[in-house]
């Protein structure tokens, strides 16, 4: 239809150029009375043709819509697009997934951590439960008669004396000290220079009442015999005990216990010290003088084969004398 139009628009224009070409030539030709009727055949031909000018513009007018369309499809592209794009963003949701699969898996990490410490925590208990069981192993253990009886010091003027004789197995660091129970093997302790102790007679029942007795090599041994925080009694310190009671006669009574001594003859104990008379092992292995002599042993050296000792007896004094290494005598320790 629209090339039809085309066709006869351009029928006309060649008719119309054809007559316009005509009319020029006419005019050129004369002035003569017939030329106006020409121009205004001319005329009338040129204002025929103006509406077939004007019916080109609907034809003109008739191309907007196929742009129209072709804007639509433009926009239909475009909607195209859109939904591509929207396509495109709809992996979002499975990133939200794969972020919610993440966080699951942190949950399961955390809950992985809360089951280790819970792990711990039992591991925990598992030491609780062994140290509950350590502590209570060694309550299962009787107490040694062996430990020492001392249960405290007593202060007698300026110096801080051990309630009760020694009653120690081993030295400072933890050592033995070898028990000798035979008169052979206390000879032969003696003989060599060797530390020793025993009860009196070999009886712990008298180890409970007055400590066990030593050789001065034990006294002397280099590893300790006196417990941590406390040394053993010199020549110095037993002299300076008598001198402040008022001198070895008047201190005998003083230091004495109120009991286990024989025919009566017990002290009034009023220090605190409470000596007993333990008695003594000699040097050939023989038991002599319990309830009538308490001995004890001094630090101190008095010859090479003897040492200082001190001594109570039945008539209250406090002796100083030397007896041979070999012997065995009660040991009281003090805190310096």
């Amino acid at each position: 239809m629209d090339m039809e139009r085309a066709k006869t628009i351009i029928t006309i224009t060649g008719v119309f150029m054809f007559l316009f070409s005509y009319g020029n030539t006419s005019g050129n030709t004369g002035f003569s009375g017939g030329s106006d009727s020409d121009l205004t055949k001319s005329i009338s031909v040129q204002t025929q043709t103006k509406p077939t000018q004007t019916s080109t513009k609907p034809a003109q007018t008739q191309t907007k819509p196929a742009q129209t369309q072709t804007k639509t499809t433009q926009t239909q592209t475009k909607t195209t697009q859109t939904q591509t794009k929207t396509t495109k963003t709809t992996p979002t949701p499975t990133q939200t997934q794969t972020k919610s699969t993440q966080t699951q898996t942190k949950s399961t990490q955390t809950q992985t951590k809360s089951t280790q410490t819970k792990s711990k925590s039992t591991s925990t208990s598992s030491k609780s439960t062994q140290t509950k069981a350590k502590s209570t192993t060694p309550a299962s253990k009787p107490v040694a008669a062996d430990k020492s009886k001392d249960a405290g010091t007593v202060k007698i003027g300026a110096q801080s004396w051990a309630v009760a004789n020694l009653n120690v197995i081993t030295f400072r660091n933890g050592d033995s000290i070898p028990e000798a129970k035979t008169n052979k093997e206390w000879v032969a302790a003696g003989e060599s220079g060797s530390p020793a102790w025993c009860y009196y007679n070999n009886d712990p029942k008298n180890g409970a009442k007055y400590g066990k007795l030593y050789n001065w090599y034990a006294v002397n041994d280099p590893r300790g015999l006196a417990p941590a925080g406390w040394t053993l009694a010199s020549d110095d310190d037993w002299a300076e005990l008598g001198s402040h009671l008022g001198g070895p006669g008047a201190a005998g009574n003083k230091l004495k216990g109120t009991s286990l001594w024989i025919n009566g003859n017990n002290g009034t104990n009023e220090t605190g010290f409470t000596g007993l008379p333990g008695g003594y092992r000699v040097e050939n292995g023989t038991f002599t003088n319990i309830g009538s002599i308490g001995t004890w042993w001094s630090s101190t050296e008095s010859k090479n084969l003897t040492a200082f000792d001190y001594y109570l007896v039945l008539s209250g004094s406090l002796d100083r004398s030397t007896s041979p290494k070999q012997r065995g005598e009660s040991v009281r320790c003090i805190r310096k």
